[in-house]
This record gives C-alpha cells, structure tokens and sequence, in this order.
C-alpha cells in the first residue's frame, strides 16, 4: 500500500507520540508507589508497545489486521485504595493524572488521523488503537477517582 505525504506524516507523530508513552509508562511502572498502579502501567505499557509495532509495519507496508491486536478493555472492576503513605500517593497522583493527560493527547492524535487515511483498513487499525487509548484513560480515571486524586 502506498501512503501519501500527509499519511506518512502523520504516522511518524502517531510512532513519536506511541514512543514517548513507552518511554513513560517504562519510568512511571518503575517509579510507581502502589502495586495495583504499578500493574496498570505496566499492562498498559503492553499495549502501547503492540501500538508502536502496528504503527512500525504500516509505515514498512505491511498488512494490518484489527483483529490481530489485543483489546486492552477497560478494567471490570473498581481498582482497590492504594495503602502506600500519603507522600507516595502524592506522588502516584501526579504520575497518574500526567499519563492521563498523555492518553487524552495521543487519543485526539489518533481521531484526527483516523479522518486522514483513504485505506478502510488503515482507519480501522488506527479507529481500533484510538479506542484502546480512550481504554487506557477510563483505567486511570478510575484508579484517580477510586484514591480521591480527580478533582
């Protein structure tokens, strides 16, 4: 499949935007207090990785599939309290409400883009990644309103 200029383009930000969240979720999975946080970041780290490779075998013209990519479904139950001090919880917060600050972003990055590609294919791998990323916000809402860290 050939892109065009602006697809190309657009994939490079979409791969930029898909490398920082790694570079992120790496750091923050590490630097997280709480163990259910440490696990929601890594489990969406996962994810994003899976992104970043889907994003990598368009931009080398390999054929994508939506069906191939795991679903990272919004979790089905309410995250416990964190029972980490309330310096760290302080600071899970900020990492927290920085990541979903972060989805929020690579969501619109991802819409816009969907709107962009003439391929049915592409829209939808793209459609299907941006409903993951909306995912990934809906899991650290909750994680944020379950601690009393939204506001």
């Amino acid at each position: 499949m050939v892109l065009t200029q602006k697809e190309t383009e657009l994939l490079k930000e979409l791969k930029s935007q898909e490398q920082l969240c790694i570079e992120k979720y790496t750091k923050y999975q590490s630097d997280a207090c709480d163990p259910a946080l440490k696990n929601l970041f890594g489990s969406i780290l996962s994810a994003e990785q899976t992104h970043l490779q889907t994003i990598n075998d368009i931009l080398a013209g390999k054929t994508v599939s939506t069906g191939s990519a795991p679903s990272c479904a919004a979790q089905a139950t309410t995250p416990s309290p964190s029972s980490c001090d309330a310096e760290s919880k302080k600071s899970d917060g900020y990492l927290c409400r920085d990541a979903l600050a972060m989805e929020k972003h690579v969501s619109s990055v991802y819409d816009t883009s969907v709107f962009e590609f003439s391929s049915p294919a592409l829209r939808d791998a793209l459609a299907h990644i941006q409903k993951e990323e909306q995912n990934h916000g809906q899991q650290l809402y909750s994680y944020l309103s379950t601690n009393g860290m939204y506001s």
